[in-house]
């Protein structure tokens, strides 16, 4: 609830107990998550888990519009929300460098149990100009679509807007089926030592960022077919802009060095 009684350009919020539930659900989804990688526990708690993370996020962002479309959400508390997207992508771009460290600290210099070459002996890699490009054209396209939406708006075009981030949520889509699609027809799996680990683990998780990532684009395509969006007020449009360009520029990433680089 909120606690209006001190003048403030900030919200001054009461105790709430949404940030312990989300980081006890994250927990508890994290080292399901483990336990299955182990194959100790079904996949189901780990979607249990996840379904409980994205349930309680839903009640807390809820609040949060309820506050905005109240008028509680003054400039400088916008600038505290921009920064914070900020922060978070930054905690995501650290994330990934963990994986790269890991591919290149194996790939750089081999060693004998990966029969001193990369990719190791016995593994045959996915091509590059294949469905990997695709994807990365599919991306690249979706970038150039969401950015359009972006300017359309600004411009007060709601229709050109709605129709190329309709267009950037499909793409998104396209690319997870077609992620699946290869996955399914790979020589290797997760199991095929350090290769098939660095491989899906980082692939894995940027095709769920890509899925989160057109989670909250097709929210916000609701909220703009609803007209909640205007030309001056759209910081939830950007925020799901800038998450998305760097789902992008990820993947630009691992194609470059998992796909590109791990296959010479």
């Amino acid at each position: 609830m909120l606690n209006t009684q001190v003048k403030t350009p900030f919200l001054r919020l009461q105790t709430r107990l949404w940030p312990f539930f989300i980081s006890l659900s994250l927990l508890s989804a994290a080292i399901s998550l483990v336990q299955w990688f182990n194959i100790y526990i079904s996949v189901n708690f780990v979607l249990i888990g996840l379904v409980v993370v994205s349930l309680l996020a839903f009640i807390w962002w809820r609040d949060v519009i309820r506050e905005r479309l109240v008028g509680y959400h003054t400039s400088k508390l916008e600038y505290s929300f921009r920064y914070g997207i900020l922060l978070f992508i930054l905690s995501e771009v650290c994330f990934f460098v963990s994986f790269f460290w890991a591919f290149y600290d194996r790939s750089i210099s081999p060693c004998v149990d990966l029969g001193v070459s990369w990719p190791p002996v016995g593994v045959v890699p996915l091509g590059v100009y294949s469905v990997p490009l695709l994807n990365t054209i599919i991306l690249l396209s979706s970038g150039v679509r969401i950015t359009w939406s972006h300017h359309s708006l600004q411009n007060n075009n709601y229709t050109a807007s709605f129709i190329s981030l309709l267009v950037t949520v499909v793409l998104g889509v396209y690319f997870l089926y077609i992620q699946a699609l290869e996955y399914s027809e790979a020589s290797f799996t997760l199991a095929d030592g350090v290769y098939g680990s660095t491989f899906f683990v980082s692939t894995g998780f940027h095709g769920f960022h890509v899925m989160v990532g057109s989670a909250f684009l097709f929210y916000v395509l609701i909220r703009m077919g609803r007209y909640y969006l205007t030309y001056g007020h759209h910081f939830i449009f950007e925020a799901a802009a800038w998450y998305w360009h760097f789902v992008d520029v990820v993947w630009l990433f691992l194609y470059i060095n998992i796909y590109w680089w791990g296959s010479l």
